[in-house]
């Protein structure tokens, strides 16, 4: 089924370009492709997309099974991010505006992002919630650093008649990324899950097989979806669940933090064009509308 469904998504992409390179008013005009800045803060918008749909998949459920929080408290343990996105959103804007200057910002955020990550691969039983809200922030912030930057470089070197179909090809891309993101962080999870779970319990089987004498291990089918299940577990098969929980949240980060690591690649290629003035704006816009009266 994985096989056909990328063929299959395969073979719509190169009719989809194809249909795109014909048409008179293109939904994505091929031609943008020529642009170095739509293509760097496109690869950079997918990469960005991807890892904050990792963060904000990953934490809450985190919270919800290794530390037993209900839904509502795992997602207002979010606000941590979500303050460091508004914070640093805020402050770059202002920079970029006071200083004209912006590949800074997005190198820096890429950074703090891959540090917060990388960061979450300590994250264990026992991590006191202190810690999780640092490496949220330190994730948020990032964010706020990169998304908005990323449109300011992209609207300040594409011709004024493209600049909404650029501006949407570029959430577009974001949104992809956070589509793959958490498909694919989401099925690391389930895989090292379930490896995870039939190594510690074979594990506790050899050292104490008194624990798990008579444990129905079809309990444990769909804790992820319901994590009431771990509170009705025995104490020692609990622990060694959400041990099981941990490792795999590890792997899930490990993987996490490189792929946004190429996203400071991206960043340091990114051309720092001297922002537009309101007179070249004006003018830029006047211009298009005539192309299009004409």
């Amino acid at each position: 089924k994985t096989v056909i469904a990328l063929t299959s998504g395969l073979i719509l992409t190169l009719l989809f370009l194809r249909w795109e390179s014909q048409a008179v008013e293109p939904i994505l005009p091929l031609s943008l492709f020529k642009n170095h800045t739509f293509n760097i803060t496109s690869v950079l918008g997918f990469i960005i997309g991807a890892g904050m749909f990792g963060a904000l998949i990953m934490l809450p459920l985190y919270l919800q099974v290794v530390k037993g929080e209900s839904p509502s408290s795992a997602g207002l343990k979010l606000i941590p991010l979500m303050l460091g996105i508004v914070t640093t959103s805020i402050f770059s804007g202002k920079a970029i505006s006071k200083t004209g200057k912006y590949k800074k910002f997005p190198i820096a955020g890429t950074i703090i992002m891959t540090s917060g990550l990388a960061l979450m691969t300590t994250l264990d039983t026992n991590t006191p919630y202190w810690q999780v809200a640092i490496f949220a922030a330190m994730v948020g912030m990032g964010l706020g650093l990169t998304m908005q930057t990323m449109v300011i470089a992209l609207q300040n070197s594409i011709d004024f008649k493209e600049l909404g179909v650029a501006t949407t090809s570029n959430t577009f891309f974001r949104s992809l990324g956070s589509v793959f993101g958490a498909a694919i962080f989401g099925t690391i999870l389930t895989n090292r899950l379930g490896h995870y779970l039939a190594k510690d319990f074979a594990d506790l089987a050899a050292t104490n097989p008194s624990a798990v004498a008579g444990f129905d291990a079809a309990k444990l089918e769909g804790v992820t979806n319901n994590t009431a299940i771990l509170a009705d577990l025995p104490t020692i098969i609990q622990q060694t669940v959400l041990q099981s929980f941990v490792n795999s949240f590890h792997v899930v980060f490990v993987v996490a933090a490189p792929i946004i690591a190429i996203g400071i690649f991206c960043a340091f290629k990114l051309r720092e064009v001297p922002l537009r003035t309101t007179m070249q704006f004006k003018e830029a816009k006047e211009e298009a509308a005539g192309e299009a009266i004409g």
